[in-house]
């Protein structure tokens, strides 16, 4: 959790009426007591109103007012819309993150405009061949993210099954399935895999830097010059 968040997670905790002690802030975002000390110094220090010291316990002291967003009505079911297609298409942990940021945008709304995110208007639901992908999404946005290269076990659209080490680079989703653009090394080129064709994955220990011709700048520029991409 970047402290950002931890900061914000604090005073909302603290914005009810009894007392909370560093324990329970600290067990609630599952950092050390350690850590809520010097975050709540950090908070005082910029003129939020707590009051209690360490070993008793916090409090929010007066009305502490952060400025009210400004949406308009599309942009909010704009908001509500992309996290459905989260929820309905992305992992769990996608799926928890983007309900927990509605929760924080609904908290500091107009109060005369609050619950509007969550009205039900529009639903989104996940193809089957989606639902399939979503146990490999996890594993390929960490990958990504760290530069690691990984290895799969896939099988291709005639079931021909291959081994593939690759250095994942992006994934896609196309309303059906789920895909991941990559440098396969079996290949000494680019390739895309649908992520329900995957029978086993693992992220392996090595890290790959960006190189010239494998990068996934360098594909895009690809689709251009192939006249597949705008």
């Amino acid at each position: 959790m970047r402290r950002a968040d931890r900061l914000f997670d604090i005073v909302q905790i603290l914005r009810g009426a009894r007392l909370r002690t560093a324990q329970e802030i600290a067990d609630s975002l599952e950092v050390s007591v350690r850590t809520v000390y010097r975050d709540i110094d950090a908070l005082v220090a910029t003129g939020v109103p707590i009051e209690g010291e360490r070993g008793v316990g916090y409090v929010l002291r007066g009305t502490l007012l952060l400025p009210p967003l400004a949406f308009s009505q599309a942009e909010l079911e704009g908001l509500a819309l992309g996290a459905r297609f989260v929820e309905a298409w992305a992992d769990p942990e996608l799926a928890a993150a983007v309900r927990e940021a509605l929760v924080k945008i609904d908290a500091v709304l107009p109060e005369a405009r609050r619950g509007e995110i969550w009205r039900d208007a529009v639903q989104v639901k996940s193809p089957a061949l989606i639902a399939a992908a979503n146990a490999q999404l996890p594993l390929f946005r960490q990958a990504i993210r760290q530069r690691h290269k990984m290895q799969l076990n896939y099988r291709s659209a005639t079931e021909a099954l291959t081994g593939r080490v690759i250095r994942p680079l992006a994934i896609e989703a196309w309303g059906h399935a789920w895909t991941a653009t990559a440098w396969c090394e079996l290949r000494e080129d680019f390739r895309m895999f649908r992520l329900d064709r995957i029978v086993d994955a693992e992220i392996l220990d090595e890290v790959f830097k960006p190189e010239k011709g494998r990068t996934l700048a360098d594909y895009m520029k690809r689709l251009r010059e192939e006249g597949r991409r705008p």
